[in-house]
Protein backbone atom coordinates (compact mmCIF):
# COMPACT_ATOMS: atom_id res chain seq x y z
CA UNK A 1 0.00 0.00 0.00
CA UNK A 2 1.04 3.58 -0.50
CA UNK A 3 -0.10 6.60 1.44
CA UNK A 4 0.75 10.15 0.49
CA UNK A 5 0.42 11.90 3.81
CA UNK A 6 0.01 15.66 4.02
CA UNK A 7 -0.18 17.51 7.31
CA UNK A 8 -3.00 20.02 6.83
CA UNK A 9 -4.74 22.88 8.57
CA UNK A 10 -7.90 21.64 6.85
CA UNK A 11 -8.93 19.57 3.85
CA UNK A 12 -12.14 18.63 2.06
CA UNK A 13 -13.28 16.50 -0.85
CA UNK A 14 -16.19 17.22 -3.18
CA UNK A 15 -18.13 14.94 -5.50
CA UNK A 16 -20.59 16.55 -7.88
CA UNK A 17 -20.14 19.94 -6.21
CA UNK A 18 -21.05 18.60 -2.74
CA UNK A 19 -18.60 18.19 0.13
CA UNK A 20 -18.61 14.49 1.04
CA UNK A 21 -15.71 14.47 3.49
CA UNK A 22 -13.54 16.90 5.41
CA UNK A 23 -11.09 17.25 8.27
CA UNK A 24 -9.65 19.99 10.38
CA UNK A 25 -6.04 20.08 11.54
CA UNK A 26 -4.48 16.68 10.91
CA UNK A 27 -3.70 14.56 7.86
CA UNK A 28 -4.96 14.28 4.33
CA UNK A 29 -4.19 10.67 3.37
CA UNK A 30 -4.20 9.81 -0.33
CA UNK A 31 -4.33 6.02 -0.22
CA UNK A 32 -3.27 3.62 -2.98
CA UNK A 33 -3.65 -0.15 -2.86
CA UNK A 34 -1.41 -2.64 -4.63
CA UNK A 35 -2.43 -6.08 -5.94
CA UNK A 36 -0.64 -8.01 -3.17
CA UNK A 37 -1.90 -5.91 -0.25
CA UNK A 38 -3.91 -7.52 2.53
CA UNK A 39 -5.92 -6.47 5.57
CA UNK A 40 -2.81 -7.08 7.69
CA UNK A 41 -0.74 -4.74 5.52
CA UNK A 42 -3.54 -2.18 5.78
CA UNK A 43 -3.52 -2.45 9.58
CA UNK A 44 0.26 -2.02 9.72
CA UNK A 45 0.07 1.07 7.51
CA UNK A 46 -2.72 2.62 9.61
CA UNK A 47 -0.71 2.01 12.79
CA UNK A 48 2.28 3.74 11.18
CA UNK A 49 0.14 6.73 10.16
CA UNK A 50 -1.46 6.94 13.61
CA UNK A 51 1.88 6.90 15.43
CA UNK A 52 4.06 8.88 13.00
CA UNK A 53 5.54 11.77 15.00
CA UNK A 54 5.22 14.78 12.69
CA UNK A 55 3.25 17.22 14.84
CA UNK A 56 5.05 19.87 16.85
CA UNK A 57 5.47 19.63 20.62
CA UNK A 58 5.66 22.58 23.03
CA UNK A 59 9.22 23.25 21.81
CA UNK A 60 8.27 23.17 18.12
CA UNK A 61 9.98 19.81 17.51
CA UNK A 62 8.19 17.23 15.36
CA UNK A 63 7.74 14.87 18.25
CA UNK A 64 4.00 14.19 18.55
CA UNK A 65 1.77 11.78 16.66
CA UNK A 66 -1.81 11.96 15.47
CA UNK A 67 -2.57 9.66 18.40
CA UNK A 68 -0.88 12.12 20.81
CA UNK A 69 -2.53 15.30 19.57
CA UNK A 70 -5.98 13.88 18.77
CA UNK A 71 -6.35 15.56 15.39
CA UNK A 72 -8.42 14.42 12.40
CA UNK A 73 -7.89 12.74 9.01
CA UNK A 74 -9.41 12.82 5.55
CA UNK A 75 -8.82 9.62 3.56
CA UNK A 76 -9.14 9.69 -0.24
CA UNK A 77 -8.59 6.67 -2.51
CA UNK A 78 -5.82 7.30 -5.04
CA UNK A 79 -4.94 4.45 -7.42
CA UNK A 80 -2.65 6.83 -9.34
CA UNK A 81 -0.05 6.43 -6.57
CA UNK A 82 0.78 3.23 -8.45
CA UNK A 83 1.43 5.01 -11.75
CA UNK A 84 4.39 3.71 -13.72
CA UNK A 85 5.87 6.35 -16.04
CA UNK A 86 9.11 4.53 -16.88
CA UNK A 87 8.13 3.90 -20.49
CA UNK A 88 6.79 6.61 -22.77
CA UNK A 89 4.69 9.56 -21.68
CA UNK A 90 1.44 7.87 -20.78
CA UNK A 91 1.53 6.33 -17.30
CA UNK A 92 0.42 2.76 -16.74
CA UNK A 93 -1.69 1.87 -13.72
CA UNK A 94 -1.40 -1.92 -13.93
CA UNK A 95 0.52 -1.88 -10.63
CA UNK A 96 -2.62 -0.84 -8.76
CA UNK A 97 -4.98 -3.37 -7.19
CA UNK A 98 -8.20 -4.42 -8.89
CA UNK A 99 -11.13 -2.20 -7.82
CA UNK A 100 -12.78 -4.81 -5.56
CA UNK A 101 -9.63 -5.35 -3.49
CA UNK A 102 -8.75 -1.66 -3.50
CA UNK A 103 -12.22 -0.68 -2.25
CA UNK A 104 -12.18 -3.37 0.44
CA UNK A 105 -8.83 -2.21 1.81
CA UNK A 106 -9.71 1.50 1.48
CA UNK A 107 -12.85 0.87 3.56
CA UNK A 108 -10.86 -1.17 6.08
CA UNK A 109 -8.30 1.65 6.45
CA UNK A 110 -11.13 4.16 7.06
CA UNK A 111 -12.75 1.83 9.60
CA UNK A 112 -9.46 1.48 11.48
CA UNK A 113 -9.14 5.27 11.57
CA UNK A 114 -12.71 5.63 12.84
CA UNK A 115 -12.11 3.00 15.53
CA UNK A 116 -9.02 4.81 16.83
CA UNK A 117 -10.07 8.43 16.32
CA UNK A 118 -13.87 8.30 16.35
CA UNK A 119 -16.25 8.80 13.41
CA UNK A 120 -16.42 12.57 13.85
CA UNK A 121 -12.66 12.94 13.27
CA UNK A 122 -12.46 10.88 10.05
CA UNK A 123 -13.57 12.18 6.66
CA UNK A 124 -13.76 10.05 3.52
CA UNK A 125 -13.86 10.47 -0.18
CA UNK A 126 -16.03 8.20 -2.32
CA UNK A 127 -14.15 5.28 -3.82
CA UNK A 128 -13.97 5.46 -7.62
CA UNK A 129 -15.68 8.85 -7.86
CA UNK A 130 -14.37 11.87 -9.73
CA UNK A 131 -13.34 14.00 -6.74
CA UNK A 132 -12.11 17.54 -6.12
CA UNK A 133 -9.75 17.74 -3.15
CA UNK A 134 -8.99 21.06 -1.45
CA UNK A 135 -6.45 21.54 1.30
CA UNK A 136 -4.37 24.01 3.21
CA UNK A 137 -0.96 22.46 3.87
CA UNK A 138 0.57 22.84 7.31
CA UNK A 139 4.33 23.28 6.97
CA UNK A 140 4.12 22.02 4.28
CA UNK A 141 4.86 18.54 5.56
CA UNK A 142 4.31 15.76 3.00
CA UNK A 143 5.51 12.15 3.12
CA UNK A 144 5.11 9.12 0.90
CA UNK A 145 4.75 5.89 2.85
CA UNK A 146 5.14 2.66 0.90
CA UNK A 147 4.56 -0.54 2.89
CA UNK A 148 7.06 -2.49 0.78
CA UNK A 149 9.80 0.10 1.37
CA UNK A 150 8.94 0.31 5.08
CA UNK A 151 9.06 -3.46 5.52
CA UNK A 152 5.34 -3.58 6.35
CA UNK A 153 4.23 -5.50 3.24
CA UNK A 154 3.49 -9.21 2.89
CA UNK A 155 6.40 -9.85 0.51
CA UNK A 156 9.09 -8.87 3.04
Amino acid sequence: MRALLQRVERASVEVGGQVVGACGHGFLVLLGVGPHDTRQVCERLWNKVLRLRIFGDQNGKTNLSLEDVGESVLVVSQFTLYADARHGNRPSFTGAAAPDLANELYEHFCELAEKDLGHARVGRGIFGADMRVSLVNDGPFTMLLDTDELGLGERQ
